[in-house]
């Protein structure tokens, strides 16, 4: 049985743990580690408070327990509650909205077919969609679907809101990750099998910005070769450099949120996948009490848990 809370709620806390920390560099955080849940003083934000990265990863899921299947309008629907209406915050207010996901919901606003709401040029490669692929691992694991299957579901997912090559190839190989970690693989199993599958269908332009997971190996990278940008090829390399050299989720999520720049992202990205390899079980239990709406999550974790076990079953 697949219990979704793992990867879903261990991405809410390391989402938690970061917002504090967004935009503080790394020489200060790595003299003065956080390891513990704090507040937001300088946006007000309670203890516990999530961001966007978990919102919209809510919307993404609920949409997915609504319709019982992958449907971008759903999907697209849920964004723009959450914008409009703060559906999916913790505290009735949407936070932390990214350029390029508010110019995506303004497409879905003007009536765009949801696939086609996302940008395209190179400056539109933020970490937006990555943040919300948690559920996608999920649903293509309990659907048995292989790599090019998969690879047509994150391409409509991500390009609701970051549709350049370079997003979803990034999007691609976290979700392929996350599926292997679900088969019981261990990271160094599961990083041997994504640098091994087809990527033909990306131009050899994008997949050199890869070289460093697909060619050489993040694992053996330094500490200061590894960036904490928003630029979604640095967050999902400090993603997956994060899991190789750490051994539990607690150092996981505090190393990434120690990383300085995007705390909260690297945090949430990181947490999911970490979540999923040690389970919940293994998380903090003083952060688990600190998150905000947990009892809402979890139900929602619950609900969502029987449609991917039934889809397993069939």
């Amino acid at each position: 049985m697949i219990d979704t809370r793992d990867g879903i709620i261990g991405l809410a806390i390391a989402d938690a743990m970061g917002v504090p920390l967004e935009g503080m560099t790394r020489d200060i955080l790595l003299n003065q580690p956080v390891v513990e849940m704090m507040g937001n003083l300088a946006n007000n934000m309670p203890k516990g408070s999530f961001s966007d990265d978990t919102s919209l990863t809510l919307a993404t899921m609920d949409a997915i327990i609504q319709k019982g299947k992958i449907d971008t309008k759903e999907i697209a629907n849920n964004f723009v509650k959450w914008l409009d209406k703060g559906a999916y915050t913790p505290t009735g207010a949407a936070f932390g909205i990214g350029g390029t996901t508010s110019l995506a919901i303004d497409n879905i606003k003007d009536g765009l077919k949801p696939e086609k709401c996302g940008l395209k040029d190179f400056s539109n490669n933020g970490n937006g969609s990555l943040m919300r692929m948690c559920p996608i691992i999920y649903y293509c694991y309990s659907k048995g679907l292989n790599s090019k299957k998969t690879l047509d579901i994150v391409t409509k997912v991500s390009s609701i809101t970051h549709a350049n090559e370079i997003s979803i190839l990034a999007c691609f190989i976290y979700v392929m990750f996350g599926i292997e970690l679900l088969e019981q693989r261990d990271f160094y199993s599961a990083y041997q099998r994504i640098r091994t599958l087809n990527y033909s269908k990306f131009s050899e332009e994008a997949l050199s910005k890869f070289d460093r997971i697909l060619v050489k190996d993040i694992r053996t990278m330094s500490l200061d070769d590894i960036k904490s940008t928003g630029y979604v090829v640095d967050t999902l390399e400090a993603t997956l450099w994060l899991l190789f050299n750490t051994e539990s989720y607690n150092q996981a999520v505090i190393g990434a949120v120690n990383l300085g720049g995007d705390t909260d992202t690297i945090g949430a990205c990181t947490g999911a996948l970490a979540g999923i390899c040690y389970m919940l079980e293994k998380i903090n239990p003083i952060w688990r009490e600190s998150l905000l709406k947990y009892d809402y999550i979890d139900n929602m974790c619950h609900s969502f848990n029987k449609l991917i076990n039934k889809n397993m079953q069939k």
